[in-house]
């Protein structure tokens, strides 16, 4: 994969945006063959008020900086929901940053690793960027997968759920969650389009995962920090889950996903059925220094 900088992410996805906009979408007249879908450069440099010239130069991703109003007015012209707007600004702002800034090696606090401890009957993991996943208790992995298990490069929320097949079986509707998951990855690549590591992921997944190919390709933002999961356990069955992204104040990059069931519910019963499996032994120490739950099995 070439870097995500301006030129290369910025310009593809205006293109994206343009092309997804219909001539009745956009109020314009529809008379007339179209060689391409989605609405024309001049139509959109007229809707924002800009010359198609200077339209063009930022799809090409030139080496320009357009105004903060300039910037509205496009995104108005597009179409853009909140979260797509922010992406777009986050591609122009943070590339050039990020290109003369190594990306700095993400660790957890003592505090948050005590936190997860405490919260055991409630499953919660800690992501990072990339929506690596840097901790998490015992009924997280119980839940999920066992991340910890895992060699080093593999622990990514995002590359488990779209390439493992436990995470298909797993998930009652995985393709809805998968594509989410790949809009989350885009918005994390907008504010690190230099991350090699982010770059290496995205390349992985395009080659073994032709769902994510299309995903990316259409450029969808996901900007989603909580809602409902149905999940089809292989130890205890069915569960439907609300989950609840937090984010840590001193650290920015970093995101505590809590999963949790109504009070009284049939999931309510069945997590806390998972979470007794395993209650008394756990196998080694994960490389972070997290107890690492031993694999439950059917009853």
């Amino acid at each position: 994969m070439d870097p995500m900088g301006q030129s290369a992410e910025f310009g593809r996805f205006l293109r994206a945006m343009r092309g997804r906009l219909s001539p009745e979408e956009a109020g314009l007249p529809t008379a007339g063959a179209r060689r391409v879908p989605g609405l024309r450069r001049e139509e959109i440099a007229l809707m924002a008020g800009v010359s198609t010239d200077y339209y063009t130069r930022l799809e090409q991703g030139r080496n320009i900086h357009p105004s903060r109003s300039v910037l509205d007015a496009v995104a108005r012209a597009l179409r853009l929901d909140e979260g797509e707007r922010a992406h777009m600004i986050d591609l122009l702002e943070h590339c050039a940053l990020s290109q003369r800034t190594p990306v700095p090696q993400e660790t957890v606090r003592p505090a948050l690793r005590q936190l997860l401890a405490s919260v055991g009957t409630v499953p919660a993991l800690v992501l990072g960027r990339r929506t690596d996943v840097l901790a998490g208790n015992r009924l997280a992995f119980l839940l999920l997968a066992d991340f910890p298990a895992m060699p080093v490069g593999e622990r990514n929320l995002t590359r488990w759920m779209i390439l493992d097949p436990a995470a298909r079986e797993l998930f009652t509707d995985w393709h809805a969650v998968a594509a989410e998951a790949a809009g989350a990855l885009r918005v994390d690549i907008g504010r690190h389009p230099n991350d090699p590591q982010a770059n290496q992921l995205v390349g992985d997944l395009a080659v073994h995962s032709e769902e994510f190919r299309q995903w990316w390709a259409g450029h969808r933002v996901v900007t989603t920090h909580a809602g409902t999961l149905r999940l089809r356990h292989p130890v205890v069955g069915d569960l439907e889950l609300s989950f609840e992204d937090l984010a840590p104040r001193h650290d920015p990059d970093q995101t505590l996903r809590v999963f949790t069931a109504a009070p009284g519910s049939a999931s309510a019963d069945s997590l806390a059925l998972l979470g007794s499996f395993g209650a008394d032994s756990f196998t080694d120490k994960a490389p972070d220094g997290a107890d690492r739950p031993a694999a439950p099995r059917r009853p």
